[in-house]
């Protein structure tokens, strides 16, 4: 029997999407075409291109911006000297990865650096401001959630909300027990808009069958530091620049370049702007 277009379609994309979360789960490791056309099924012959034809780049480009956003994410987060954070992103030489970075950020990652920190001598400038958020270290436990992926400007994410919703309420899953939460893989200000990955969740008590465009995965447990943040979806970026730049190293932590949670206490169809609240949790080293 043959399979339909958007059968077909559902399938490519479900097959690259197990790649993609690969790619992103094992960044350090080495990562042969071979290995990831297996992943998807897809032929050895033609995967880089199904793959580039998808993605809009090549695989050699898609591991190599993930891994310099990465580094440039470390950059601004901690102080980590530069060399190593260039053999951490696989380039063998200190020169090679300023190269690199600079092409995709146009500065070198001291500058890069110091346009983020402010300058870096911390003798001639006193750039710790007055704590007064409230935060605090905490242990997540892992999470099953059903989710829908966004790719693209944040505030552009109501349709994986809608498709989310309108999959998981008719099967009883938006309910008091579940979270409603997004997980966001990438930082405005280091990936491109078109490239920023959001993942609209609610939280399962169990494995549920699930078809494209709705997924299922487990997100892991780990020591995060949390905020609670008052106010539009907009001013979010304030409360995670505080959080990461004030807060954490004042009390003696390095917030990784994992991706962060986002729990949704009330939602903006029925409260009004100023009025919604976010739970923050970003990972911690």
């Amino acid at each position: 029997m043959r399979t339909t277009k958007e059968e077909t379609k559902k399938d490519h994309a479900e097959r690259m999407d197990r790649v993609l979360e690969h790619i992103q789960a094992h960044l350090d490791d080495p990562m042969q075409l071979l290995d990831l056309a297996d992943i998807a099924c897809f032929s050895p012959y033609h995967f880089h291109r199904i793959f580039s034809g998808m993605i809009g780049e090549s695989v050699k480009s898609h591991i190599r911006r993930l891994r310099l956003e990465r580094a440039a994410i470390t950059l601004k987060l901690g102080e980590a000297p530069v060399t190593d954070i260039a053999f951490q992103a696989g380039f063998e030489t200190h020169e090679s990865f300023t190269r690199a970075f600079n092409a995709m950020f146009g500065l070198s990652p001291q500058r890069f650096r110091q346009a983020h920190h402010g300058t870096l001598d911390h003798k001639h400038c006193n750039y710790w401001k007055e704590i007064v958020m409230e935060a605090s270290v905490v242990n997540l436990e892992e999470m099953n959630v059903v989710f829908v992926r966004h790719t693209g400007p944040y505030k552009d994410c109501n349709h994986a909300w809608s498709t989310l919703c309108g999959w998981a309420g008719p099967r009883g899953l938006v309910n008091a027990d579940a979270r409603i939460l997004a997980l966001c893989h990438d930082d405005p200000d280091v990936t491109p808009e078109d490239k920023i990955r959001y993942d609209a969740c609610i939280t399962v008590a169990g494995q549920t069958e699930v078809q494209a465009p709705i997924g299922m995965k487990t997100i892991a447990g780990g020591r995060y530091a949390k905020t609670l943040h008052k106010g539009p979806y907009s001013d979010l970026h304030k409360t995670y620049a505080q959080l990461c730049g004030q807060w954490a190293p004042q009390n003696g932590c390095e917030a990784d370049a994992g991706a962060s949670i986002e729990i949704y206490l009330n939602t903006p169809d029925k409260t009004a702007p100023e009025e919604l609240r976010t739970e923050v949790y970003v990972p911690l080293k």
